[in-house]
């Protein structure tokens, strides 16, 4: 492990002992590993991700998800619309990758992935995650805190959200062909949303390299929204002034709102979201307001009675 990454050892209330989490529990399908060190290798991600574990993470109050079952039944639409795009994904090449930090900042500039990780303070989270289509995961992080890159970034004053675009390469990404999607994939938060102590940009996955298929080699996660707010394989982070308009709301803007925050309450126009079905036990689960992140994130929402928080 580099002497020039920093650990996070200070605990906060949705963290718990390291004896408390949940271990992996299942072999990581050997396949992917061996890929991912491959494409991985040359820039030193492999052995980075692995130094920031075990470590504490929020306790989720359910059993990791295994990760035969997280590597192998994902959402990444530029490579597909079915689950099984895992097979597909691995068409995209990991290193040499580099970010662009954009717009109303200090000074705008490309960074090398490896540069950017040298910068910030890995650390291991375990959240669930809450699809929109009502199905739910819970896997372990290891990444960095999103407001550690807005202190990289130095946004202006007059920036009031973050910009997050997925790279889109027709040439390793089929789904790109479906020419009725607004490529390319971009989300957004509020300053004060990315700020949060939640948020958080992963570059791993139960102790090993992000996999393409899960969003490699970067990406955003945020625990209390639906996942689809959480944009992939990040290659532009820019801030604005104006709010953006994000993919699934251009699409669909009746039910795919800007804030996307997770409520049981709230239906989906075509299903409910009163319950969540995990994966690898099809178990159902009452949905829980915020995913359950409630206490930590509800008052970035008070008083917006005029915004639709959920959907």
């Amino acid at each position: 492990m580099s002497n020039r990454i920093r650990r996070v050892r200070s605990r906060a209330g949705w963290e718990i002992p390291e004896s408390r989490v949940t271990p992996e529990g299942a072999a990581f399908p050997r396949r992917m590993i061996l890929g991912a060190a491959a494409s991985l290798a040359g820039g030193g991600m492999l052995g980075r991700a692995a130094a920031a574990t075990p470590a504490p993470g929020f306790d989720p109050g359910r059993p990791l998800t295994l990760a035969e079952d997280a590597t192998t039944y994902n959402n990444f639409y530029e490579f597909g619309t079915d689950k099984d795009i895992w097979q597909a994904a691995q068409r995209l090449p990991l290193s040499p990758w580099t970010i662009e930090i954009a717009g109303l900042v200090k000074t705008p500039r490309r960074i090398a992935i490896d540069d950017l990780v040298r910068q910030v303070p890995l650390q291991d989270r375990v959240y669930r995650h809450r699809c929109v289509e009502a199905w739910a995961m819970t896997v372990p992080w290891t990444g960095f805190p999103l407001s550690a890159l807005l202190d990289i970034a130095e946004p202006t004053g007059s920036a009031k959200y973050v910009v997050f675009q997925t790279l889109a390469d027709p040439k390793v990404m089929p789904g790109l062909g479906q020419s009725w999607y607004p490529w390319p994939y971009t989300e957004g938060l509020t300053i004060a949303e990315a700020h949060n102590d939640l948020a958080f940009i992963a570059t791993g996955l139960y102790g090993k390299p992000l996999l393409p298929q899960n969003g490699g080699p970067i990406r955003l996660v945020t625990p209390w929204k639906y996942g689809f707010k959480s944009a992939k394989s990040l290659v532009r982070i820019s801030f604005t002034e104006k709010r953006p308009s994000t993919f699934w709301e251009a699409i669909a803007s009746n039910e795919y709102g800007f804030w996307a925050n997770v409520n049981p309450a709230v239906p989906h126009p075509r299903w409910s979201q009163a319950s969540e079905r995990l994966i690898g036990t099809d178990e159902r689960v009452p949905t829980q307001i915020y995913n359950g992140y409630g206490s930590y994130v509800a008052g970035l929402y008070a008083g917006m009675s005029n915004e639709r928080l959920f959907m």
